[in-house]
């Protein structure tokens, strides 16, 4: 028999361990969301207001390089006075910043949709082949996920100039679409779909085309939900692929151009900064279920 004393010991251990988990949890919260309260309390501002808090960050000496911070910095997450001045700028002034959204959107969805598109059919291609060659194959695509898109943005450069599609969109969605990435989730999650699944398909006398699209694709839902979500994300704050393949500055995503703003259109930047937010918080809020779904189950199948 345990006596009671241990039990409450064990029990208050788990209390404050517990608490302890949680009062991390809230301070890495409260760090990591400051900067998005920030940016969006601050494009409600107006331009004076935030030029008087921030004055000394964005200052500039008269040659245009930065000077030395020696003020004190006002950090207020209150405007004195709400302004949506910024966003009737942004909105409907000055139409340049939805031409550059909406490039974003043009350049990342259809990334999104044939890289799923993509991945599907060769994820289902690796987990149902058989020998060496397979294995080797899959092996290399995992030695380009390994590489940052820096090292392959020379050859892609080269690549698509020799295919004349430099400073076109197809430079951009080319690279995108065939990106390893969404192959090397699907197919690690493809291969643990119970073999029971597929050779009971057969004997009922399903085809591949059957086993995919009524087995595996229904199977691998909350996989490829989670896999465009980090898919998009990546992609939408893509800066490095347009300015190096995209020479026209009108052609360039909204992204390339929030890092162009000067330091008198600081209020701007934060309006279009918010703005810019947005779709990225919707898709993670609508996806984030199949987000944590993809992520636990990434192991094994749901039972």
């Amino acid at each position: 028999m345990r006596r009671p004393g241990s039990l409450s010991k064990k029990r208050k251990k788990q209390l404050i361990s517990t608490s302890l988990v949680l009062v991390f949890a809230l301070l890495f919260a409260i760090v990591f969301l400051t900067p998005i309260v920030l940016t969006i309390t601050n494009s409600l501002m107006s331009q004076t207001e935030i030029s008087a808090n921030y004055g000394a960050v964005f200052a500039k000496s008269e040659k245009g390089s930065k000077v030395f911070i020696s003020e004190i910095v006002n950090l207020k997450f209150i405007p004195d006075m709400i302004s949506f001045s910024q966003y009737f700028t942004v909105l409907l002034k000055s139409p340049q910043y939805l031409i550059k959204f909406w490039n974003s959107v043009i350049l990342v969805v259809p990334i999104v949709v044939f890289q799923l598109a993509v991945a599907m059919f060769a994820s289902y291609g690796f987990m149902r082949a058989k020998g060496k060659l397979k294995e080797i194959v899959f092996f290399l695509y995992i030695i380009l996920m390994l590489m940052p898109y820096q090292v392959t943005l020379v050859p892609n450069y080269i690549v698509s100039d020799w295919l004349h599609l430099l400073n076109t969109k197809w430079a951009i969605w080319l690279p995108g679409i065939a990106s390893p990435f969404a192959v090397y989730l699907l197919t690690k999650f493809m291969r643990r779909i119970p073999s029971s699944y597929i050779e009971a398909a057969q004997i009922d006398g399903a085809g591949e085309w059957q086993i995919f699209r009524q087995i595996c694709a229904p199977l691998c839902r909350g996989c490829m939900y989670s896999v465009a979500i980090l898919v998009f994300i990546d992609y939408w704050n893509m800066v490095e692929q347009p300015l190096v393949l995209l020479s026209d500055e009108e052609m360039q995503p909204l992204s390339v151009f929030l890092s162009r703003i000067n330091s008198g259109e600081t209020g701007l930047a934060f309006a279009v900064a918010t703005i810019y937010m947005v779709p990225g918080l919707l898709v993670f809020l609508y996806g984030e279920d199949y987000l944590v779904e993809g992520i636990m189950y990434q192991g094994g199948i749901k039972g």
